[in-house]
């Protein structure tokens, strides 16, 4: 009887496993196309250029995984979604991944059913005032008004940093970050409040950067990162260890400049399962054996897409910080390719 129910339990397993692999991936690939859902348009992290190309931080992991998968990073269709839509279009299956600035909870995996495949960018909610206003600390926004965009986490934080600080505020919903910043430039807010990083890049859009103070303190934890349906694990590992590719191979050296030489073959073990000159780590995903040489040649490693969109040395100006590598004291970090 108990070997029944192991042989039964070991079939049912076996057909899950199955139905999770016939899901997404093969869906994506029959489609011939990538659905990615991104934001509306954050400055560095997702917008179309003048040329209507979408470029930024996050979108450079929907072109590594549209790479990987079908071997075309424009085989995709970008789908802008706002805090209130993200989710629902996620749930529904209009989009395969969602890759904007979204920070893992636990009600957001464990109650909404979705599957944070890593951590791309360590954030932390902020405020910016405009520099004539006078304040130099967010502890001094007793009654102020506060622009704020709605379904996403910053109104509990806003609420919580408020309700510790004793202090009382009145909110001024909207539904994109564009909206946020019109009706902030307008007048009919005090402060803007949202990732820390949005923040910066708003305010590296402005006409005058400097007549805008993003305040010192950080007042919450954002770990955001691209996510998926629960339920396809599957597709969850192509998305997860494409992020995790592109992490690695900052940490061994692997460039968008030398990837081609470097899946040749070389004399470090884990680079060659990377790049699959050695083992099948792409077959046990499904997919073929230079899947990840396809996403780091799109726009380099994890490195070289930081600071391409976001680092110093653009208009965003952001430092890694907390969003180094483990080696350079930072908490990016991949699992092994072994």
């Amino acid at each position: 009887m108990i070997k029944s129910i192991i042989i039964s339990a070991v079939t049912v397993a076996g057909l899950t496993a199955g139905a999770a692999f016939a899901g997404t991936l093969d869906d994506v690939q029959a489609r011939g196309k990538l659905n990615c859902g991104v934001s509306t348009g954050v400055p560095g992290f997702a917008e179309p250029d003048a040329n209507g190309v979408w470029q930024g931080f996050d979108v450079a992991v929907c072109r590594a995984v549209a790479a990987a998968v079908l071997g075309d990073s424009d085989a995709i269709e970008f789908v802008p979604t706002t805090g209130k839509t993200r989710f629902t279009a996620l749930a529904s299956g209009e989009i395969d991944m969602l890759a904007r600035n979204t920070t893992w909870t636990f009600s957001r995996d464990v109650d909404l059913k979705f599957e944070f495949v890593g951590v791309n960018y360590y954030d932390g909610q902020g405020f910016m005032a405009k520099a004539d206003l006078g304040v130099s600390s967010a502890t001094e926004l007793d009654g102020a008004t506060v622009c704020i965009q709605t379904g996403t986490t910053t109104e509990l934080n806003l609420a919580d940093f408020f309700r510790a600080n004793n202090m009382s505020y009145e909110a001024v919903p909207v539904e994109t970050g564009a909206e946020a910043v019109t009706n902030y430039m307008a007048g009919a807010c005090d402060v803007f409040t949202t990732d820390r990083s949005a923040l910066a890049a708003r305010r590296a859009n402005m006409e005058t950067p400097t007549d805008h103070v993003v305040l010192p303190e950080i007042v919450s934890k954002e770990p955001l990162g691209p996510l998926v349906r629960h339920g396809d694990n599957n597709w969850g590992d192509v998305v997860r260890w494409t992020l995790n590719a592109l992490i690695t191979a900052e940490e061994l050296g692997v460039t968008s400049a030398n990837v081609a030489e470097m899946a040749k073959g070389t004399k470090i073990p884990e680079m060659n399962r990377l790049l699959g000159s050695e083992g099948n780590l792409g077959e046990m995903l499904g997919l073929d054996a230079e899947w990840a040489h396809r996403a780091i040649a799109v726009s380099g490693n994890y490195g070289e897409i930081f600071e391409n969109n976001i680092g110093a040395g653009t208009i965003i100006g952001l430092a890694r910080g907390v969003n180094a590598k483990w080696t350079d004291g930072g908490l990016i970090y991949s699992p092994p390719f072994r």
